[in-house]
């Protein structure tokens, strides 16, 4: 019988590295549409952070709902 591929260590690891891929990509999205409306720096800064923070509550969602 062939067991898993990873170990649970080198699974959380990745679960962890996806996790923070989505909060980068959800964050850095949101300042590059503010890039791209034409918003100054400050707003542009302030966009991405609020960004960063939905991605960290999406994430946290998802991992409630999905084991």
């Amino acid at each position: 019988m062939v067991g898993p591929s990873l170990s649970d260590e080198e699974r959380e690891q990745k679960r962890k590295r996806l996790m923070a891929g989505f909060v980068l990509l959800v964050g850095g999205s949101a300042g590059m549409i503010a890039v791209q409306g034409g918003a100054d720096l400050g707003s542009v800064a302030a966009v991405t952070v609020a960004g960063l923070l939905l991605g960290l509550v999406l994430v946290y969602y998802l991992a409630t709902i999905a084991p």
